[in-house]
């Protein structure tokens, strides 16, 4: 929604102080220097990305749209549920929750946490970290290297998406200035026509220069940010699962793994140890 709403920002912002400079809206109106600045920015993604790459940039790109930031109450809700399973391994054993691990839509557990349900790859780290404490004997130190290069690996697909629209970005101002040159170019077959024909054909060439630039910088460039901004906060929301699992199998109590998993909770969304407290209180 905030993409939207920036883009609309953009739009308004350029072509109102344009117009308040007295400039001529159908000039900017130049369907050729939009087919070639656009598309050769998609034929040069296509180029630099296989399928698998290209379906992730759809992927992000639509998901963009609608992705919100992780709140307070997300935060707490994973640290409630880390209280949750922790408390019941310790008073019932790690056989307990074997059939909550196997399928967590109908877990007593899981299904209370809607949010949590969602994340798909939150539900597969955690599942699955538990699986592996479960039918192994994996020390501390080598979960914490698992958990780490599994965290790694996802972040590194999850960039994929903003480093490919960002790098489009950075191409837009040089296609605008082929777009632009070959404006020239075609200006010159002009060059003896009155000087009203002559610029109008000058105007048109350097749309190309100012289109380039102006999706660059205020679209896609913004876009890709966007889009790393999203893989970061996930990153960070999966740590708070990492942390506090290492934590539990290491021999900390369900209280103290949940308090080791909070302080890595980013400062700005981080509950307060009394909030956390009294949840834990309530349930």
């Amino acid at each position: 929604m905030f993409v939207i709403i920036g883009c609309v920002v953009v739009i308004a912002c350029v072509l109102g102080g344009y117009v308040m400079a007295h400039g001529n809206l159908s000039v900017l109106v130049q369907p050729a220097e939009y087919v070639i600045i656009v598309g050769s920015a998609i034929g040069g993604l296509i180029i630099a990305s296989p399928p698998k790459i290209l379906g992730l940039i759809i992927k992000g790109m639509i998901g963009m749209l609608s992705a919100k930031s992780y709140g307070k109450n997300d935060y707490l809700e994973a640290l409630m549920l880390l209280s949750d399973i922790f408390t019941k391994i310790r008073k019932e054993g790690l056989v307990s929750i074997e059939a909550d691990v196997d399928n967590p839509e109908a877990s007593p557990i899981f299904s209370k946490y809607g949010n949590f349900l969602k994340n798909h790859h939150a539900v597969a780290l955690v599942t699955d970290t538990l699986r592996t404490v479960m039918t192994t004997s994996i020390s501390p130190h080598e979960l914490e290297a698992l958990l780490d290069n599994e965290l790694e690996a996802h972040h590194e697909e999850a960039m994929i998406p903003a480093r490919s629209v960002s790098n489009m970005a950075d191409s837009l101002p040089g296609l605008g200035i082929v777009a632009c040159v070959m404006g020239v170019v075609i200006t010159m077959g002009y060059i003896s026509e009155p000087p009203e024909i002559l610029g109008a054909h000058i105007g048109a060439a350097l749309v190309g220069t100012f289109t380039g630039v102006l999706l660059c910088y205020g679209f896609f460039g913004p876009m890709g940010k966007n889009l790393e901004v999203i893989a970061n906060e996930n990153k960070e929301y999966m740590s708070v699962f990492k942390v506090g699992l290492v934590a539990f199998v290491g021999g900390a109590a369900p209280q103290i793994a949940v308090e080791f998993a909070r302080r890595v909770v980013p400062a700005v969304v981080k509950p307060s140890f009394l909030e956390v407290e009294e949840a834990i209180r309530k349930k």
